[in-house]
């Protein structure tokens, strides 16, 4: 399988919709085209930014073939960067396919309504859920994320609506 290497800047979206206050580094249509030549939706990669494993990270479709890695807030502590910043990216294509959660689907099995809905929604935003419901640090947090997912599935909220629903419950607390 082909890696390639390159450096970038670390990049952060100010006002870019569901991506606003986003950390990330763009791929190039050439990189993208040298790692999965001719596709032009969200898959998989893995290999490193800086030395910091990356296994199954999604990079996103940007327009013109180019792509973006989002670079998460716990990935940025452990690279110890900030945008502005230069990175080395060693990446390669990632063939084994992302699974959602287990307990959520197991949660979501049993709300029909919430269930369907999950599933009418593309995968790459199925899997925005199952991974913020990963990154959870306690089991009590994860438990919360997955009511709060099932919930959002039962008044057909897609992720970014049902996150900025939580930071406006925040303001009135």
């Amino acid at each position: 399988m082909l890696m390639i290497r390159f450096q970038t800047k670390l990049k952060k979206f100010e006002k870019q919709g569901e991506k606003s206050g986003w950390t990330y580094v763009e791929i190039s249509k050439e990189h993208a085209d040298s790692l999965n030549p001719g596709v032009r939706v969200s898959y998989r990669v893995k290999g490193s930014i800086d030395a910091v494993a990356l296994l199954g990270q999604s990079i996103l479709p940007m327009g013109h073939g180019g792509f973006i890695l989002p670079v998460n807030a716990t990935l940025r502590k452990s690279l110890r960067k900030k945008p502005g910043d230069i990175v080395t990216l060693e990446l390669e294509l990632d063939p084994v396919p992302y699974a959602v959660d287990g307990e959520l689907l197991d949660a979501l099995s049993t709300e029909a309504a919430a269930w369907q809905h999950f599933h009418s929604l593309p995968g790459s935003h199925r899997n925005y859920f199952s991974k913020w419901i990963q990154s959870a640090k306690t089991n009590e947090t994860r438990q919360n994320r997955i009511a709060r997912t099932v919930n959002a599935m039962l008044q057909k909220k897609g992720f970014a609506e049902m996150m900025r629903e939580g930071r406006e419950d925040l303001k009135t607390d």
